[in-house]
Parts: structure tokens; sequence; C-alpha cells
């Protein structure tokens, strides 16, 4: 965990409203196809923001967002870079990693990588599978939903492409703070689902685990969710199941330098890689059950930062600059030496920064009852040497959270630039 995330407000497209006749048949309680409502509410629009508060039903209560806007949410497949990046936080997630199956190699995976690329691209759109349709998703719209693929440290060693593996893809070094499963750790390939509709998400996991056929199988598999669009009557940043804001410090696409922390340049090394970015995935597993004993004050100066809106403990509001020099009556600094906000802060990593997009998530209760339950931590950069590496490294040296997490997995994957019309995710790679 780091002070970064994506927060709900910063949704870089709004979302399209749906059309009077789409807000019409539904409130007429009439079945609306995925086709249909696509049809009708406009297959233009992007992705979710917080726009679409007064579109729905006419009983809905005052501020909700009607179900045909989340619905007829879009992602678009075709782009410079894959969806499901810098799209705004998704209510339901699965991440799911993939081994290439005994004897498969290069020409099974750009066969899978084909496949998969076409079923999300119809899945976006709220399409049916081209081939034996569940009829799970059938009377939703696309839901904001994405498809992201990457390929782990392994895969080139399967596909015999060692030559194109990238240096930034070596293995993360090991941390303190690590209690690693290896079973549920890396892969071969990688893939991340997000939608704002839980069947819409799960539609697609099974779809795209159904696609993979006798190339791959299944390595690991983890759910997540976020708050749902439209549940606060503001947009506002995510909280974690700590009960903390979190995602304040996130880089925005209006930032000078966004594309350069976040993506590999597209005359860079290697070139099959111009345009991605690289994923770092970490099952970090909160230890609830001691942070609950801690008191408020306790669980800020832990944070630093308030619980009740993100302030920096001595400021003002959320987003105000956080002063590391202010000192209390007692002489002791306001913001605590080994806060987890302080030790995360760019400025105080060489400017190391990464985008995070994470999920919730919550696997049942050990036989004691404590819950197994934290964050899918997902992150974003050009570099993970210089992004995700040099920002753990600090906080393994006294970071005050980690007597109140436990890293159980870990994953780094690099994630191709996104697919041009006619073309298949990681198409330069394995045909290049």
């Amino acid at each position: 965990m780091t002070d970064q995330s994506t927060p709900e407000a910063t949704s870089p497209i709004p979302s399209p409203a749906a059309t009077a006749s789409a807000r019409a048949g539904t409130a007429a309680g009439a079945g609306v196809s995925r086709r249909r409502l696509l049809g009708t509410a406009g297959a233009t629009g992007l992705v979710l923001g917080a726009a679409g508060a007064g579109l729905g039903y006419t009983a809905a209560p005052a501020g909700a967002t009607p179900l045909t806007s989340l619905g007829a949410d879009r992602a678009m497949f075709h782009g410079k870079h894959q969806p499901g990046i810098t799209d705004a936080l998704q209510a339901r997630g699965h991440l799911v990693a993939f081994d290439l199956a005994p004897g498969a190699g290069r020409k099974e995976a750009a066969a899978l990588l084909r496949r998969w690329s076409a079923t999300a691209e119809r899945l976006m759109a709220g399409e049916p599978t081209a081939h034996d349709d569940t009829d799970v998703a059938r009377d939703a719209g696309p839901s904001a939903l994405t498809i992201t693929l990457g390929f782990g440290h392994s895969f080139f060693d399967r596909t015999d492409l060692r030559r194109q593996r990238p240096g930034a893809l070596d293995p993360l070094p090991d941390f303190s703070s690590d209690r690693l499963d290896k079973a549920r750790s890396n892969g071969d390939l990688w893939v991340q689902i997000g939608a704002n509709d839980a069947l819409v998400a799960f539609h697609a996991l099974r779809t795209l685990q159904k696609d993979a056929g006798g190339a791959a199988r299944v390595r690991w598999q983890m759910n997540g969710f976020n708050r749902s669009p439209g549940a606060t009557a503001r947009p506002m940043t995510a909280r974690n199941l700590m009960g903390q804001i979190d995602g304040t410090r996130n880089p925005k696409p209006a930032d000078p330098d966004f594309d350069q922390r976040l993506f590999v340049p597209a005359n860079g090394d290697p070139a099959w890689m111009a345009n991605g970015s690289y994923v770092v995935v970490r099952r970090i597993r909160m230890l609830l059950d001691d942070w609950e004993k801690l008191s408020l004050p306790q669980q800020e100066n832990v944070i630093g930062r308030r619980k009740s809106d993100g302030a920096p403990l001595g400021g003002s509001t959320e987003t105000a600059a956080m002063d590391l020099e202010k000192t209390g009556k007692d002489g002791t600094y306001v913001v605590p030496v080994n806060a987890h906000a302080r030790i995360t802060r760019p400025d105080q990593n060489g400017g190391a920064a990464m985008l995070r997009r994470p999920f919730s998530y919550h696997d049942g209760f050990a036989a004691d009852g404590a819950p197994d339950a934290g964050l899918l931590f997902i992150c974003w950069q050009a570099d993970p040497l210089r992004g995700f590496v040099p920002v753990q490294r600090k906080l393994d040296r006294g970071d005050a959270l980690s007597a109140y997490i436990r890293h159980e997995a870990s994953g780094l994957f690099a994630v191709p630039g996104g697919a041009a019309k006619g073309e298949y995710v990681g198409q330069r790679l394995l045909e290049g």
C-alpha cells in the first residue's frame, strides 16, 4: 500500500447519458438485451465518471446513479494503451494468471492471445461471445468492462522469446514484509478484468477461462471490489478496508509527466513494448483485528492523514500539501517520521511514482474469526525499478503500517500497448 491510488473523481472521460428511449424502456420494466441497450444508449461513451445522477427512473432516490447509465458505460478495446490502466475504478474485479500448458509454445500463445483479444473486443462492446455464450450477462450493457492482458517473466522461456524479454521484467527483490505463496504468485500470462456489474465481470472471467482451452491453465485467481459508482453524494477518493481514504496523491492525466511515469515511450526498448506499461500485483492482507484495536489518533498517526477526510495531519483538506516540518507543542513532528503517507511521498523517494488502481478483497474468515481481507494492490509504471521497487524498499525500512499488513502474493507483468484495429494484444511480440 502507498499513498497513491486512483480516486473515483478522476475518471478521464465522463459517462454518456442514456437516451430517452432506453430510459423509458427500462422504467417500464422491459427486458433489454446487451446488444439493444448499446443501440439505444449510444456506443461511443467510454468510462463511468460521476455524471448521470438525474437520468434514471422517476422513482429513483435523489442523487442515485440509474442502472441504465451504469450499464451503458463503455470502454474501448482498441487504442494507444490497453484498457483498464487509466480508467476509473470499477466496482468489481477479477485477477487471474495462467500458465501455458505442457507442450504449448509461441504458436499456441499467439492463437490464445488472438482469441482473447477478439473476445475482449466483443464483451467490452456489450456483445455476446462469438460461440456458446453462457447468457450470464445477457440483460446487461457493457458496464464499463475492461480486459487487460500481460506477460510474466516465465512466458518468454516458454515461448523461446528470451531475447525479447524486457530488463524491467527481472524478478522483484525480496522484501522483509513478504510472506509470499508461490502458488499464488507470478505466472506466464496475466488477465485483469474490471466492470461495474458483478455478472458482467464474472461473464468475462468465465469466457476467457473457456477460451484458454488446452493452451493454458489457471495458475491463480483473485476477486476484488470497490465502492460502486454513485454510492456517495459526490465523487470521492475511495476508502480501503481500514476505513482510510486511499489514493490522494495518485498521478493524474493532467500532470505534465503522467505519460512518462506510466508508459514505455514509442521509441522504447524493446520495441514491442511501445506505449505499454508494467504492473506490479500484490495481495496484501490487512490484519484488521489488530488495526481495529488502535484508537483513532493512533490509526491517523500510522497513516499520517485524518481518517475522516484524508487531510494530512495538521492540514486543512485532503489535497492540501503535507508539511513534513510542522511540529506540535511537544516539539515532535505532526506527521510522524514513520507515517505511511510521509514515507511514500514521491519527493521523499527521488520522484518515484506509480498509478495505483487496486481492489479490496475478502476471502472469508480463519478458524479464530480473523478476516482474510485486504487489498489487491495493482500499480502501473513505465519501469518498476524506478517506480515500485524504491518505494517498497523504503517502506521495508520503517513504515508504521507494516505491523498491520502482510504481503502474501506477488507478480510482475509486462503489459504491451493497445492493439490497433485488426490486431491482437501482443502481436508485435509474437509475430515480430
